[in-house]
């Protein structure tokens, strides 16, 4: 552990135990606290009190958070919603305030008042020791209610907010994860492996000790021993095809000065209580100024990736008789997939080759959501960095997987360092889909002539990414 962060956490625990002594609190001895005493409690928080005991009284706070049960959390975070917001009387007084006058004071003061009372008390709750750990796994618990409770969605707001602050790339540490790292980090990358599963530790050593293999992690000082996120990195001569090559138990490694290709092919985010705050944009071009340092011979950077939305679009152009992504003939041919074993036989997958990869280009290229974005969210999110889509890849990853998200597709986007930045402003500005000539050539003729309605958009649900 970093010298500094220990001494600073041993400083915070020794206020928080001065604070507890002149509050005349014994810490969070005995049972938990109800939702209405915990909020309570926060509105003291709030009051003004000095460091030590603020300190402590948001350590409290948060002891008796971890009491709680589900239903008792769900109720204190409905509470911290609702009574927690904008000081009504002030927020009015600002707004006349403004009116009256304009001027900077005036807009400073409207500013304050809008704030909700809200992310002060998530900053306070911030100083107690081990504060930030525990107020991302506060999120992760709002997170599974936001479908049943869309009245959380301003708080969920507050904390997007905060933490994009606290988590922004000044804070960030990049650290490359090897089979030397800790065991309880090696551990957490199994457990957070979202991409291709991790089965057990042989196979982790496989991804992480040869020459031709890297994987980094963003840490922040905060979470010092819980990755944020993570890629995983193959050194390669070529672009590859099929995850099945790369993860091949029997592959020889090659030495990493010999590679000219380097391949991400897994990118998983860690935190669930950090859903909606970035960090995989400057992930990538962080590891790909390191691996030019580390090895100049690197002249390809491309990723293989998954394409989780396709299975379910195509699902649904199969259903509907209006479809202009699809023809008859089309339709005919993938109904084979609904057969578990359809790429076990020659002839079928040679039949589903020639309907399902138009079909995928169609998806990749056309298929809007109704923000003008891909629907894909991994494919918005390479382009979104400034990638270009570069290949499409039929039968490139045959696990279970792979096969229910993509029928097996997947995608390589090549980061191009010199096009990188032009790529991302025609993405930004137009949601211009930059991919190679091979990757539009698949596209049928009269598809490609076809302009997606307004209906076609609305039936498409916008991706996540």
């Amino acid at each position: 552990m970093n010298t500094s962060t220990s001494f600073l956490g041993d400083l915070m625990v020794s206020i928080a135990d001065r604070g507890r002594s002149l509050l005349g609190r014994s810490g969070s001895a005995g049972g938990p606290l109800s939702p209405a005493d915990l909020a309570t409690l926060c509105e003291a928080l709030l009051s003004g009190r000095g460091e030590a005991s603020g300190v402590a009284l948001a350590g409290e706070i948060l002891a008796h958070w971890r009491k709680l049960d589900t239903d008792a959390r769900r109720a204190f975070l409905i509470l911290l919603a609702e009574r927690f917001g904008p000081d009504k009387a002030k927020l009015e007084r600002a707004i006349e305030g403004y009116h009256a006058s304009g001027d900077a004071k005036a807009i400073l003061a409207l500013h304050k008042a809008a704030e909700p009372r809200r992310q002060e008390v998530i900053r306070r709750l911030n100083l107690a020791p081990c504060g930030t750990e525990a107020l991302v796994r506060i999120r992760e618990e709002l997170t599974r209610h936001l479908g049943s409770h869309p009245d959380l969605a301003a708080l969920d707001a507050d904390f997007v907010h905060l933490f994009s602050s606290w988590f922004n790339r000044g804070f960030l540490v990049l650290r490359r994860i090897d089979w030397t790292t800790p065991a309880n980090i090696l551990e957490k990358i199994i457990r957070y492996e979202a991409v291709h599963t991790i089965r057990d530790w042989n196979d982790l050593r496989r991804r992480l000790e040869p020459t031709d293999r890297r994987c980094f992690g963003f840490f922040h000082p905060q979470l010092i021993d819980e990755p944020l996120i993570f890629v995983q990195v193959a050194l390669a001569k070529d672009t590859p095809s099929a995850i099945g090559t790369l993860l091949a138990e029997d592959r020889q490694p090659i030495p990493a000065a010999e590679a000219t290709t380097a391949v991400f092919y897994s990118i998983s985010n860690c935190q669930e209580g950090l859903r909606g705050v970035s960090f995989g944009n400057f992930l990538i071009k962080q590891v790909v100024e390191d691996l030019k340092r580390e090895l100049p011979g690197l002249s390809t950077f491309v990723t293989l990736s998954p394409v989780p939305g396709f299975a379910g679009w195509l699902a649904r152009e199969r259903s509907d008789e209006a479809s202009i992504m699809l023809t008859s003939d089309d339709k005919t041919a993938l109904a084979a997939l609904d057969r578990p074993d359809w790429h076990a036989d020659t002839a079928v997958r040679d039949k589903v080759q020639a309907a399902l990869i138009p079909a995928a280009a169609s998806y990749l290229l056309k298929a809007k959501s109704p923000s003008g974005k891909p629907v894909d969210p991994v494919a918005k999110f390479h382009l979104g960095n400034g990638a270009r889509l570069e290949r499409l890849n039929f039968l490139g990853d045959l696990s279970e997987r792979g096969l229910r998200q993509a029928h097996g597709l997947m995608v390589n986007y090549l980061y191009k360092l010199d096009d990188i930045e032009t790529n991302h402003e025609r993405f930004a500005a137009q949601g211009e889909v930059v991919a190679s000539s091979a990757v539009r050539k698949l596209l049928r003729a009269d598809t490609q002539q076809q302009k997606q309605s307004g209906k076609d958009k609305a039936k498409i649900p916008a991706g996540k990414g």
